[in-house]
């Protein structure tokens, strides 16, 4: 193996990312074969250190990179993904290249860095440097909504780094080391779990749980869709719940405490933001609300503290990266084809653009947990890790499974709209140039749906052997019984078996007449608008109380924050007066207590 190829794999990216940056769209065509060579090659450098592992990466006398198998996969991860949105943004942007590959590039290098992280300054260094990024992604729509998401989105996680940073120097204070594999904190008083939490919180707004999760749907709407795919979708939530884990499994010796604020905080992910996917008329910010609402089943999975329900947290985690991100890639290629992104314009999409249907529909199924595709086989080693912690000492399992499961059934309710709306709704307008995106964006797709159902019908074959049992290091015992193989199979027999029978015994001739509504002419009362599906539950007393209530803001961290800074300020505003002698007297009085001070310490 290559001496110092941790290093290689960080640096790469990153000078590949400022050569893209330094060219802008001058050299547009050189510029997209750059990004695409860089992350395909830096995908296959990764892939060599998850087959082979790596020697650790020692400067200023300490392990600064180092691989393990958890950060390995998570690396893999994190670089495929990357290298599926580079080819499939090759296809979609035709302006601003230089700036999305260049920042794109550096990001992945940073996530990389952070993957394989040994040392707690070191991996906030990149954590940061991560916030800029995704700030400047955002940014890159060029609207007045996309600057104010990557602003919210900036402050949200940066103010939640400077937490990160203060449980990091809690664990020096504790252990003596920013050495992240020689920290093992039990907790067992106030101080170890101030830096957990502290730390937990980081990853959790990373991420994009309740209650930091506000930034995430607008930066999923606003942001350049690829920029959606690509962070919100996929390497957000891989590094936040990598931390989490890391934190969880690793730095930290988790408690009953500890745990249960986890499977509190993952069930209320669960619930409330699939509900407010519910009624969003806007593709992207529904599949906002949508990684939300995924967030939850991961960290109820960590906060289960068992083989499988971990298991499954990151088996979830990976495969929330593939679909999330092949269906916001089928949402770029409906804006670019479309034009809109609206759901109550949309509609009748499925027979001009099949190729983005069907890759649209796996992701739906495997998001919403359907057999035989990846998400229902991660759910229920989820399900089965929350059953495995039920005890007469721990009475509310029961919640966090009830939780878990209705969370999936509103997801399909959700996904029901969507599909409906966009792909098999009467249009309201007659699609002419709608069609299928090119190889570019088009291969992507379908290679993230068809991985999907392979992780789904061989999980027991392909991704439990080979990614996720060597993470934890042990075999899996399974509660429950599920043939993957079989049951596609006896699916496959059954949707044949009907195909056939609706061929063989369909009528031969149909009747057609016009739409009678009322004796009037229908117009646009023929055509049933998907986006109307669920908004009656507006109505209801308790669940229209919490939609109003986001929508004013607040449930909004950033929002709450904001209005209670500026409470705390204004009485210092009415003293910049901007007469100058008052300023005098405030520096007078500042130097007095400054002296005063250093005569007691003095003393």
């Amino acid at each position: 193996m290559v001496k110092d190829l941790l290093l290689y794999i960080v640096v790469l990216p990153i000078v590949s990312g400022i050569v893209c940056l330094a060219a802008g769209d001058r050299f547009k065509a050189a510029v997209k074969t750059l990004a695409s060579v860089a992350a395909a090659g830096t995908f296959g450098l990764v892939l060599a250190v998850f087959i082979n592992k790596a020697a650790p990466w020692r400067s200023f006398g300490q392990t600064m990179l180092a691989c393990d198998n958890l950060s390995a996969f998570i690396a893999l991860a994190a670089a495929f993904m990357a290298m599926v949105v580079t080819i499939y943004s090759c296809g979609f942007f035709d302006k601003r290249c230089g700036s999305f590959f260049g920042y794109a590039l550096m990001t992945l290098g940073a996530s990389l860095a952070v993957a394989f992280a040994n040392n707690l300054v070191l991996m906030l260094v990149f954590w940061g440097f991560l916030a800029a990024m995704l700030y400047l992604l955002t940014n890159l729509a060029g609207t007045g909504s996309a600057a104010a998401a990557g602003r919210k989105a900036f402050i949200i996680i940066g103010g939640t780094d400077a937490l990160m940073l203060f449980g990091a120097g809690l664990v020096w204070i504790r252990t003596g080391t920013l050495s992240m594999d020689a920290i093992h904190i039990p907790l067992a008083d106030n101080l170890s779990y101030i830096a957990y939490f502290s730390i937990a919180i980081a990853a959790l707004a990373k991420a994009g749980a309740i209650p930091f999760h506000s930034w995430l749907p607008d930066v999923a709407e606003d942001a350049p869709t690829p920029v959606g795919a690509y962070l919100p979708a996929a390497l957000d939530k891989l590094l936040g719940i990598y931390l989490l884990a890391r934190a969880s499994l690793g730095l930290f010796a988790m408690s009953k405490i500890s745990n249960t604020a986890l499977l509190i905080i993952g069930s209320v992910t669960v619930i409330v933001a699939v509900m407010l996917a519910l009624v969003q008329h806007n593709f992207k910010r529904l599949l906002g609300y949508h990684a939300v609402s995924q967030v939850g089943y991961m960290v109820i999975g960590i906060g289960t503290a068992n083989p499988i329900g971990i298991a499954g947290a990151l088996f979830h985690m990976l495969n929330n990266a593939l679909y999330k991100s092949c269906l916001f890639l089928t949402g770029g290629a409906v804006e670019k084809k479309a034009h809109t992104l609206d759901l109550g314009d949309l509609g009748g999409l499925a027979k001009y653009m099949p190729v983005t249907f069907v890759s649209c529909l796996v992701a739906a199924l495997s998001i919403s947990g359907i057999p035989p595709m990846n998400g229902f086989f991660s759910k229920w080693m989820i399900y089965q890790g929350v059953i495995e912690s039920a005890s007469p000492k721990n009475p509310l399992w029961i919640i966090w499974l009830s939780a878990a499961m209705f969370g999936s059934a509103l997801t399909i309710a959700s996904f029901m709209k969507l599909i409906h709306t966009v792909f098999l709704g009467r249009p309201s307008v007659e699609y002419k140039d709608a069609k299928d995106p090119g190889p570019l964006m088009a291969v992507p797709m379908l290679a993230l749906a068809v991985i999907c159902v392979v992780f789904g019908v061989f999980a027991f074959l392909v991704p439990i052997p080979m990614l996720i049992r060597p993470v934890m290091g042990r075999a899996l015992v399974y509660a429950g019984s599920w043939q993957p193989v079989a049951a596609t199979v006896a699916m496959a027999i059954v949707i044949i078996g009907g195909g056939l029978s609706y061929i063989l015994f369909r009528p031969g001739k149909f009747r057609a007449t016009e739409t009678f509504v009322g004796g009037a002419d229908p117009g646009e009362l023929g055509r049933v608008s998907g986006t109307e599906f669920y908004d009656t539950i507006k109505d209801i007393a308790p669940v229209g109380a919490l939609y109003k209530k986001e929508e004013s803001g607040s449930f909004d961290i950033y929002s709450i924050s904001g209005k209670a800074l500026n409470y705390c300020v204004k009485p210092l505003q009415i003293l910049h007066n901007g007469v100058l002698p008052t300023y005098l007297v405030w520096c007078l009085l500042g130097m007095v207590a400054m002296f005063l001070a250093l005569l007691i310490m003095a003393g």
